[in-house]
């Protein structure tokens, strides 16, 4: 029996994908006729996916905190490729992404299509995209970044990076930190984390051959930037952020120029 609903739930997921790229087709002609394209359409489109795509995940979800009300540049942990869909039902967002994800069949394509911006470790590019964050958030869209940089067990918490959270200080927006986490049976979740040399195929059946888990994420006080530096940003949101998921503040220097605040 847990067999064929493994099947039902791929089946499922499949169907939404396919949905998606239904979708993000036509957005791919209206763009190439340029007739009613916008970033906000994109996002409403992007929202809508995204939850009909975590219903089709094995999780069940509970959210607490509240929405906020205006675009923000929004910064949480990042745990698996979950973490997308799973934020990106909440709200109108784009997502700041590494470059490889751009190549994954099908993902990559409807990540770009959904307004995903891409961005190469180690490339030198980080200015140009750090502009592109600020055009963005200046539009008055709402966009996600994981300014740990890369995935983890969900069992700690990473160093929270400020380069490109300089984006918020040029735009004028203020940061929304949220805490993921997921557990099964109440413990922190083995499955669930996409790390490593992981493969999305391998991940998708790992999660698809067990039970539902819970996902619980939480919305914390947003951050001002006015008159903020970026690092003192991103040792705040670190702070938020490792306090909502262990309950203590991270062991780690306090930036000079939070010091002196």
């Amino acid at each position: 029996m847990s067999r064929v609903r493994g099947y039902a739930r791929v089946i499922r997921v499949l169907w939404v994908i396919a949905l998606g790229l239904t979708i993000a087709g036509a957005f791919g002609l209206m763009e190439r006729f340029k007739i009613g394209d916008s970033m906000a359409r994109r996002q409403r489109w992007s929202r809508w996916f995204m939850a009909r795509l975590t219903a089709a995940l094995p999780f069940r979800v509970t959210v607490t905190g509240e929405l906020p009300r205006e675009p923000m540049l929004w910064v949480s942990n990042h745990v698996s490729w979950t973490d997308i869909p799973l934020l990106g039902m909440l709200s109108p967002l784009s997502f700041l992404s590494k470059a490889e994800v751009r190549t994954w069949p099908v993902a990559g394509w409807l990540a770009l299509k959904a307004g995903t911006l891409f961005i190469r470790r180690g490339s030198g590019d980080s200015r140009l995209i750090q502009r592109q964050m600020t055009q963005h958030l200046q539009k008055h869209d709402g966009l996600m970044i994981f300014p740990e940089g890369t995935t983890s067990d969900g069992r700690s918490l990473r160093t929270f990076h400020g380069r490109l959270l300089s984006s918020a200080i040029d735009a004028g927006v203020p940061l929304q930190p949220v805490a993921i986490r997921y557990l099964r049976d109440g413990k922190p979740c083995p499955i669930a984390p996409f790390i490593g040399d992981d493969d999305l195929l391998s991940h998708l059946r790992r999660l698809f051959a067990n039970e539902q888990g819970d996902v619980h994420i939480q919305l914390l006080k947003p951050i001002v930037s006015e008159n903020q530096e970026r690092a003192a940003l991103a040792f705040q949101a670190q702070q938020a952020v490792q306090l909502a998921l262990f309950g203590e503040v991270a062991q780690v220097r306090e930036p000079r120029s939070a010091r002196a605040a």
